[in-house]
């Protein structure tokens, strides 16, 4: 999913650029209006999971391998904005440091894996998990749907970003799609696995911790504290 240097065009990383910084911004100035000092270390882990996690590759089919994205992760456990910056944080110290992603394209992974991913998995998770009954196993379900949606969803915008707006045009979108879907159809699966685990343990540790712990059922919500 990391988009390398020269696979987006000059607009195409401007755009996305304005997109991602314009939301970065915003993140930070909500980030310091809402987050409460017990908040700060489920954030810290959480980011340094997601940057572990996304330096693992898995095998998936035909040779090729995928990594956690995180953005349901982080937005599942801290909202929409913290898990916005919490991406753009991690991809950009994975781009200067270990090349993984492209410097003039970190504008469109940001977009994809904070925005696309980040904020709008927060958004796609509340609204599955508003149909689901309410409790431990419908918290989780919508955590496993949203992790899946979100790196498909994802892998789709990336591929018109790479086609109608970069290296392979837009009469390639049909080709790139088939295949770029297709197999995050595949590496969702290991996504929606992954988080849904992280998800259940820290819901069964600290359910107060969590920004979506409200659409838990009290009996979850309140667990630690009757039994601490």
């Amino acid at each position: 999913m990391h988009i390398p240097d020269g696979f987006v065009s000059v607009p195409t990383a401007i755009g996305t650029g304005v997109v991602a910084a314009g939301a970065v911004a915003y993140a930070l100035r909500e980030g310091r209006e809402s987050l409460a000092d017990r908040q700060i270390p489920v954030v810290g882990v959480t980011s340094a999971f997601v940057f572990a996690v996304q330096m693992i590759n898995f095998p998936i089919a035909f040779g090729t391998s995928g990594h956690l994205i995180g953005g349901a992760l982080a937005a599942v456990l801290l909202g929409p904005w913290m898990a916005c910056l919490v991406l753009a944080v991690v991809l950009l110290v994975q781009a200067i440091m270990f090349a993984d992603g492209g410097i003039t394209a970190i504008g469109a992974n940001v977009t994809l894996m904070g925005v696309v991913a980040g904020i709008g998995g927060h958004y796609l998770f509340r609204a599955v998990a508003s149909v689901l009954p309410r409790g431990r196993s419908g918290f989780l379900a919508a955590t496993a749907v949203t992790s899946w949606a979100t790196v498909v969803i994802a892998s789709a915008v990336c591929t018109l970003l790479i086609t109608a707006g970069g290296v392979f045009g837009a009469d390639e979108v049909a080709t790139v799609a088939t295949a770029m879907i297709g197999l995050h159809a595949l590496i969702g699966v290991g996504e929606a696995l992954i988080t849904t685990a992280a998800v259940a343990a820290v819901i069964a540790a600290r359910p107060d911790l969590v920004a979506n712990g409200d659409l838990l059922d009290a009996g979850t919500a309140t667990r630690r504290a009757v039994t601490a």
